[in-house]
C-alpha cells in the first residue's frame, strides 16, 4: 500500500484538529517517498545499484529513502535530483494553490 494514500486519508479523518494537521503535514513527504520508491521499482533497480549510480553507499541511500517518511533527515534538492537521474527520471517540483 502506498504511504500517501489510505494511511493519510484515515489519519485526516480521525477526530481532532491536531491529528488532521499532523497527517496533512506528513502527506507531502509520504507522497514524495512513494514516488521515489515507484521510480526505483519501475527502473528495476536495487538500492545498491541506485547508490552506485549516485556515488554513495547503499546505507546512505537507505537513509534518503527512509528520511521522507520519518522526517529525520530532509534530502536536499541536489540529492533528490541525483536520485531521479540515477533511476532514469527527471525531478519536477510544482507549487499549487492551497
Amino acid at each position: 500500500m502506498p504511504f500517501g494514500s489510505a494511511a493519510c486519508i484515515a489519519a485526516r479523518s480521525a477526530s481532532g484538529p491536531g491529528v488532521r494537521a499532523a497527517a496533512e503535514a506528513q502527506e507531502e513527504e509520504f507522497v514524495a517517498l512513494d514516488a521515489m520508491l515507484q521510480a526505483r521499482q519501475r527502473a528495476g533497480l536495487t538500492q545498491e545499484q541506485v547508490a552506485q549510480r549516485m556515488g554513495v553507499k547503499q546505507s546512505a541511500l537507505a537513509r534518503v529513502e527512509s528520511s521522507l517518511g520519518s522526517r529525520k533527515h530532509a534530502p536536499s534538492l541536489a540529492t533528490l535530483r541525483k536520485y531521479a537521474n540515477a533511476v532514469g527520471f527527471r525531478l519536477e517540483i510544482k507549487m499549487v494553490p492551497q
